[in-house]
């Protein structure tokens, strides 16, 4: 069975930090994109960083600058570096990869179960 299990989420202060991780785990053939995705309550889930196989990265410009998403290609892990963090912040954090996995060799997305970050005083 594949799987994505994020840690690393919690309740911070404005203004603090968090680093969330994600790893992959299963019988997999090859990991492609990886990205952090977050839903906040009534609102859509939006993208918040990715990263290519090769290191090529994407935030929008409401965390530009503040988020840094990296990726350990030997270990199948995925990181985001969360600094300034600000209220607005505050959502559940998904982990994202497109991969092929031994089971069907078929590229899919595969998703997360989310993990909670809350940026509050």
């Amino acid at each position: 069975q594949v799987q994505l299990v994020e840690s690393g989420g919690g309740l911070v202060q404005p203004g603090g930090s968090l680093r969330l991780s994600c790893a992959a785990s299963g019988r997999i053939f090859s990991i492609y994109g990886m990205g952090w995705y977050r839903q906040a309550p009534g609102k859509q889930r939006e993208l918040v960083a990715a990263i290519t196989s090769g290191g090529d990265t994407n935030y929008p410009d409401s965390v530009k600058g503040r988020f840094t998403i990296s990726r350990d290609n030997a270990k199948n892990t995925v990181y985001l570096q969360m600094n300034s963090l600000k209220p607005e912040d505050t959502a559940v954090y998904y982990c994202n990869a497109h991969m092929v996995v031994i089971a069907n060799m078929r590229p899919n997305n595969y998703w997360g179960q989310g993990t909670q970050v809350t940026v509050s005083s």
